[in-house]
């Protein structure tokens, strides 16, 4: 697998429970969210601006995805919001689909435009690596079968405050949900995903 397939893959709407690990302060939060994943073609309007905003050669992408979500934690204050939207455009490494410079319209730590690195790992992971001014950010994505898939991340700021998350992201099937959205608690996702 590649990463443009990968995208493929996770086209869809999909439901997210969340646990994230608080390590200095020894506490873990939970929450759910709905997350959005559309792929879009080389030829896509958005690869183009995205690559644009990065003095990328659009040439040089093989697609991307806009993704959306709306989220929230457990330990939210009444005016947090967790909702937004993103564009990745992928950009391999010549002649290695398998690796390569992730192109985000918004990052999480900063919200301004930001590039990190992708690879697909010997699992058929996508794993994603974002450096910013004060943190690091790792995350894996793999699917246990089509319709679910699961996801980790760290963040590690420069000071030593880190946490871990886990997530379960099931897919859901629109025609049959017996929930509407307005009903449901969501969750934010590190990088919009």
């Amino acid at each position: 697998m590649d990463a443009i397939e990968f995208f493929r893959r996770s086209s869809g709407e999909w439901k997210s429970q969340r646990t994230t690990h608080h390590l200095p302060f020894r506490r873990s939060e939970t929450g759910q969210s709905r997350i959005h994943v559309e792929t879009l073609s080389v030829d896509h309007p958005m690869v183009s601006e995205i690559c644009a905003l990065h003095n990328v050669d659009p040439s040089s992408a093989v697609g991307g995805a806009y993704v959306s979500w709306d989220g929230s934690m457990s330990w939210d204050k009444q005016d947090e919001n967790h909702q937004g939207s993103t564009v990745f455009v992928l950009v391999p490494e010549p002649g290695n689909p398998q690796k390569g410079t992730l192109l985000r319209e918004r990052g999480y730590a900063e919200i301004v435009p930001v590039a990190g690195n992708y690879y697909i790992d010997g699992e058929n992971a996508l794993v994603l690596v974002t450096e910013y001014e004060t943190m690091s950010i790792f995350e894996r994505f793999w699917f246990v079968n089509p319709n679910t898939r699961l996801r980790t991340s760290t963040v590690q700021r420069f000071g030593g405050f880190s946490t871990a998350t886990f997530c379960i992201e099931s897919r859901i099937d629109l025609e049959n949900i017996s929930t509407p959205l307005s009903n449901t608690i969501p969750i934010y996702a590190l990088s919009g995903w």
